[in-house]
């Protein structure tokens, strides 16, 4: 691993998501800082990145393209982006499917920025639309560009899903006229429902009010218009609560007649990604998932 916290195997085609300072950070000065906390260094490195002064996403190419797009938002409570079991991991069994995937690095809200709370989505938003401006570049079809978050990368995608029209931050450039909605939206193990005491600190601020937080409740921001949503959790998860986050949301969704498919999985606990759901039912996961975007059309080749 180099001194700067990368490895040999990861991929270098990266796009910065702002062509100067992002919104609301003219007093921002921030070195980005990746650590690597898995407890044996013969086993597969687990970095989280913070300090995050320039968000991006970085680019995974299949072998095959089929079109399609997937954003990946991992997660980490808004105070770190957990790289590998969320990220990579995610990425490299989305090209195996023939997926092109666009792993996202979004500022967090504690890290100075003015109007900290939209931070995650100005970078959401931004980055779906810089996604559909190189749509010829990047050999994807731009109405098949989906985002697929965990935790509080969940939190962020159902964000994108309710919020895509939020004037969160003012154009920069030609690419800010384009449409951020995006075509599908995966929640996995999601913190929507930020009415649960504690729940909203993270999201909003040190202190929020009342109003703060049922404002950033996902489940209440569900209309007609939010894309098709695939959600996933686990009943063990101790948190984020399935009951008042994923049923919560999926009732909201079936309650606005979107497209929408709810799994609680027995077993799994928090943050089992891909690697770490292994030997439990929560690892068919995936599969559901791919067969979801599937039979909506989304995939088609």
């Amino acid at each position: 691993m180099s001194a700067a916290g990368t490895l040999s195997t990861d991929p270098t085609e990266t796009v910065n998501l702002w062509p100067g300072v992002p919104p609301g950070g003219q007093n921002v000065h921030l070195t980005t800082q990746i650590v690597d906390h898995s407890p044996d260094a013969l086993r597969p490195a687990d970095r989280y990145v913070f300090n995050i002064g320039t968000p991006l996403f970085t680019v995974f190419r299949p072998a095959h393209p089929n079109g399609t797009a997937v954003l990946i938002a991992p997660g980490g409570g808004y105070f770190r982006i957990v790289i590998d079991r969320e990220g990579i991991e995610t990425a490299r069994w989305l090209n195996a499917c023939g997926v092109t995937a666009f792993m996202l690095r979004y500022r967090l809200p504690h890290e100075g920025w003015a109007n900290g709370q939209d931070v995650p989505l100005q970078d959401a938003q931004r980055a779906v639309r810089l996604i559909r401006a190189g749509a010829e570049k990047f050999a994807i079809n731009p109405a098949k560009l989906g985002i697929l978050g965990f935790s509080a990368g969940g939190h962020l995608a159902a964000s994108l899903a309710t919020r895509y029209d939020a004037k969160v931050y003012e154009p920069v450039d030609k690419a800010d006229t384009i449409d951020p909605r995006p075509t599908f939206a995966g929640l996995m193990y999601a913190a929507t429902a930020m009415s649960i005491p504690g729940a909203c600190a993270g999201r909003v601020g040190s202190d929020p009010s009342p109003a703060q937080c049922n404002t950033r409740s996902l489940d209440k921001l569900v209309t007609e218009n939010t894309p098709p949503c695939f959600i996933a959790m686990a009943a063990d998860d101790p948190v984020v609560p399935p009951f008042e986050n994923g049923f919560a949301m999926y009732r909201s969704l079936q309650a606005a007649k979107v497209k929408s498919e709810l799994h609680i999985f027995e077993g799994g606990g928090h943050g089992f990604g891909i690697s770490r759901a292994a030997g439990s039912t929560c690892a068919s996961w995936p599969d559901l998932f791919l067969a979801w975007i599937k039979g909506h059309g989304f995939i088609t080749a």
